[in-house]
């Protein structure tokens, strides 16, 4: 049984590449991502965790890591870093900012059943995806478990691993505009859940605070969670 901080440090390793100093490196994108955030801070009720971009000189690091061991752990949640505004000073005397992400972290506690037309697809269906996901045809060799809810003949809610590790996998699902508020997603995210599990990786579900849409399929699929994450680029 993993807890909330084994789940936060698994959360990070899945979602970003790291060399041998835990030093963040690019996203974890199946083929190759972007380079990853400058700082990573994950808080839980049992303690938090914190990485930094390893072309960050040594000194910057020394002083955002003395600020971290000082944060309190989450209770509440959403909440906000202690330092925060300290970190943003800190890093823009190496750069400017480019981007903030906050957002909740959830696990799987049980898994629903289905009850409509999800598939699992691969590069052999991609024509399910036509007319709504055709952007998504290059992902379908790599983005495995890759699932889709079917409806008038095409897919309307797609489910796929994003981010992708021996022991995690993490969720990324779109639904197409006209098919939204109909629990389309929350089916599709199951199928994939199920899949994940099925291949002894745990699934794992994270999101912003401002995605509302995204956040009402964790409810409705009744995930735990586990922590929250702060990532400023």
């Amino acid at each position: 049984m993993f807890s909330d901080k084994d789940l936060m440090a698994l959360h990070v390793q899945t979602l970003f590449t790291q060399d041998i100093h835990s030093r963040l490196l690019l996203i974890n994108e199946p083929g190759g991502g972007k380079t990853a955030p400058r700082f990573f801070f994950g808080k839980t009720t049992e303690g938090n965790l914190w990485r930094f971009r390893a072309d960050l000189p040594r000194l910057l690091i020394q002083e955002l890591e003395a600020l971290c061991r000082d944060e309190p752990a989450g209770e509440h949640y959403p909440s906000k870093l202690r330092y925060f505004d300290r970190y943003v000073r800190l890093l823009e005397t190496h750069a400017p900012i480019q981007e903030v992400k906050i957002g909740p972290a959830y696990q799987f506690a049980h898994f629903c059943g289905l009850s409509r037309n999800v598939i699992a697809i691969t590069e052999l269906h991609a024509e399910l995806l036509q007319g709504g996901f055709d952007e998504l045809f290059e992902e379908l060799p790599e983005w495995q478990p890759f699932l889709v809810l079917v409806e008038d003949s095409q897919a309307v809610s797609v489910c796929r691993s994003v981010r992708i590790t021996p022991q995690a996998h993490e969720a990324g699902v779109e639904t197409l505009p006209g098919y939204r508020g109909k629990g389309y997603a929350a089916e599709v995210v199951t199928g994939w859940a199920k899949l994940v599990k099925a291949r002894g990786a745990i699934p794992m579900y994270s999101t912003t605070w401002e995605n509302i849409a995204s956040q009402a399929v964790a409810r409705k699929l009744q995930l735990v969670l586990y922590g929250e994450d702060f990532q400023i680029t």
